[in-house]
């Protein structure tokens, strides 16, 4: 079962970093960041456009990288899509958890679908070096909502 489980993931994952969604510029966005993981050499530029109402109206991303940070950041678009800011950020903090701690408890009120749909990345914890490949696109994301225009794993 294992076997099985771990073969989706990779599906997953390789589907997503060959046929990326939303990959390339966003017209009319309004925050933007850069990010960059030196260790592996993954660059992104996240874009996004977010409303009066601070709901995530479109998010793109495009850039270079391994598999696994394609594959994050095309799955952040499309979660993101439509979310609140505030939200999205909450989303950033339990992906983060699940990528780097054993147990990691969900907050309350976070969207359980949108982390069942993430859980495809979270073998990264057996390998540290990946957790950055696979937090890189979430990063830049919180970085451009703050209006940080570039940001680094390192």
């Amino acid at each position: 079962m294992m076997d099985e489980l771990r073969e989706l993931y990779q599906d997953v994952i390789l589907d997503h970093g060959k046929k990326p969604r939303n990959f390339g510029g966003l017209e009319g966005y309004n925050h933007l960041a850069q990010g960059h993981n030196p260790m592996c050499g993954d660059t992104l530029v996240v874009y996004l456009k977010v409303d009066d109402d601070n709901v995530i109206q479109g998010v793109s991303f495009k850039g270079k990288g391994c598999a696994i940070s394609v594959a994050s950041a095309s799955m952040m678009t499309e979660i993101l899509k439509g979310k609140p800011v505030a939200e999205a950020e909450t989303l950033f903090n339990a992906f983060h958890d699940m990528c780097t701690q054993d147990d990691p408890q969900l907050p309350e009120g976070v969207d359980e679908d949108a982390m069942e749909r993430l859980q495809v990345l979270s073998g990264v914890r057996e390998f540290p070096v990946r957790v950055k490949c696979a937090t890189l696109a979430w990063h830049t994301m919180e970085a451009a909502v703050h209006g940080n225009e570039e940001i680094s794993t390192e």
